[in-house]
This record gives C-alpha cells, structure tokens and sequence, in this order.
C-alpha cells in the first residue's frame, strides 16, 4: 500500500489511517495522549498533535517514529502545522499552471 491510496482520520486520542477506496481501517494508533487530534502528511511523515504532544508517526503503519512533549507550551491543539514538504493536490497545481499561463497570455 502507499501513501496516496490513505485517508488520514485523528480524532480522541486516535490516528487512523483508511483505505481510500474502500474504508476499510488500515491501521490505528491509540498510543498518543487523549483529545482532539491534528494530522499534517509532511511528505513521508504524519505528524500528529494532541493535548500539546507532537508525534511523527509513519504514514503506512502507523508506528511512532518520536514524540516531544513541547514542555512549557501548554496544553490544547495547535491553531495549524505547516510544512513546506505537507501534500498539495495535482488539481491545485493545474489550477495555478493555469493560471499563471493565462496571466502571461494576457500581457
């Protein structure tokens, strides 16, 4: 299975990864502190946050690659993760190819 063929899924506590075609759960995690959870797919890593604990687990099985406890933080979700190796969608590439195009075609 690849990373393409998975839908991301955080909530209580858990990460779960679902087949994309058929929904079936292909892994799960419920190693990672209660809460509501946050997910960003940052190329080959899902970083996970939940209750101030930062996780990297691996996307295709959902094992725990490390985790910091971000001490002195607080507690609560993060208000966004970012990455600038996160996924973008092959539609919003086209969409901005076209543009860009249409912008040099107009001047």
């Amino acid at each position: 299975m690849t990373i393409d063929q998975l839908v991301f899924i955080g909530l209580n506590g858990y990460a779960l990864a679902l087949d994309r075609d058929t929904g079936e759960i292909v892994w799960s995690n419920d190693q990672m502190k209660s809460g509501y959870v946050t997910l960003l797919l940052d190329g080959d890593r899902l970083i996970a946050s939940t209750n101030g604990y930062i996780y990297c687990l691996d996307p295709l099985t959902g094992a725990i690659r490390w985790h910091n406890p971000l001490k002195g933080f607080g507690m609560g979700a993060p208000t966004a993760l970012v990455s600038v190796r996160g996924q973008i969608s092959d539609v919003v590439l086209e969409q901005t190819a076209a543009a860009i195009a249409a912008a040099s075609a107009a001047t």
